[in-house]
């Protein structure tokens, strides 16, 4: 079983951990001190999830949002490598638009562009796709030099 939580101090191992397994597409993260406040800033503003198993040791997904209503920004989502394509990210997603988003206003997140290798093996375009993400305009290239590209979703009022 899942469960999703607010991220503590203690966690940033675990999102260093994620971050590892990525950076072959996003670039260096594990060693660079600005994620490191990144992740500390968004764990300090109660703006970091992460995402835990009984089955595993530390977190197995990690998510950093941003709120300046009426626009929202998913910062970073990653999911554990042995856990991709088993819900680990949709739960992060519906989290995060429970807990941040109240609407009217657009969810953006900066994801792959087409023709970047991770674009098809992460299933990133897939999966925001999936959530009702629409393709906008590209974006700039990635620190890895990779191409990106904006994705949007509108969020109509919530309704209590």
């Amino acid at each position: 079983m899942i469960t999703i939580r607010t991220a503590r101090d203690a966690d940033l191992d675990g999102f260093l951990t994620l971050a590892s397994q990525v950076e072959h597409w996003f670039g260096p993260m594990v060693e660079e001190p600005g994620f490191h406040r990144a992740v500390e800033a968004h764990i300090r503003d109660g703006a970091a999830l992460v995402a835990e198993s009984a089955d595993a040791s530390g977190p197995v997904g990690g998510l950093l949002f941003g709120a300046e209503p009426p626009t929202y920004h998913v910062h970073w989502l990653v999911t554990a490598e042995h856990l991709r394509g088993a819900g680990v990210g949709r739960l992060l997603m519906a989290e995060a638009m429970r807990r941040y988003v109240t609407g009217p206003g657009t969810v953006e997140v900066v994801t792959f562009g087409p023709d970047h290798p991770g674009a098809v093996e992460s299933g990133a375009r897939v999966f925001y796709e999936r959530l009702g993400f629409r393709p906008g305009e590209p974006a700039d290239p990635g620190p890895e030099g990779g191409s990106r590209q904006l994705y949007r979703l509108d969020v109509p009022v919530r309704q209590m």
